[in-house]
């Protein structure tokens, strides 16, 4: 059983967001990393990169396969968590410390299409 952590938004494509004001602390959740296996590798964006909502951003490179990462909001990329490039598999550890991007929202309204902590249950389970 994956760990869901209540209070985050979730998006279909297994990625967790956590707000801090306008901002949207993002990674991926604990059902991905663990479908991966061991992850190898981080595929970041450049910090100020700008995307919409479904854009992919990134991606997840393990032993076993690489997988795309989506935006869940739009905005503007202003941070990367430089520590995953050495340590990847800090995200294997703990997917819900381990963030991946934070980005500046452009459009909060967006947050209503994202997974409360029961629906995400729901489709993994």
């Amino acid at each position: 059983m994956s760990k869901i952590i209540e209070g985050l938004l979730y998006s279909e494509s297994h990625e967790w967001v956590k707000l801090d004001g306008n901002v949207a602390i993002v990674g991926v959740t604990d059902f991905a990393q663990a479908e991966m296996g061991d992850i190898t590798y981080v595929d970041f964006p450049a910090e100020e990169d700008e995307f919409k909502a479904g854009d992919e951003f990134g991606a997840l490179e393990s032993v076993k396969a690489s997988s795309e990462l989506y935006t869940p909001v739009s905005g503007r990329v202003i941070a990367i968590n430089k520590d995953l490039e050495d340590a990847p598999e800090k995200i294997n550890e703990d997917a819900f410390a381990a963030w991946i991007v934070k980005i500046e929202m452009s459009d909060k309204s967006e947050l209503t299409n994202l997974l409360s902590a029961a629906a995400y249950s729901q489709i993994i389970n």
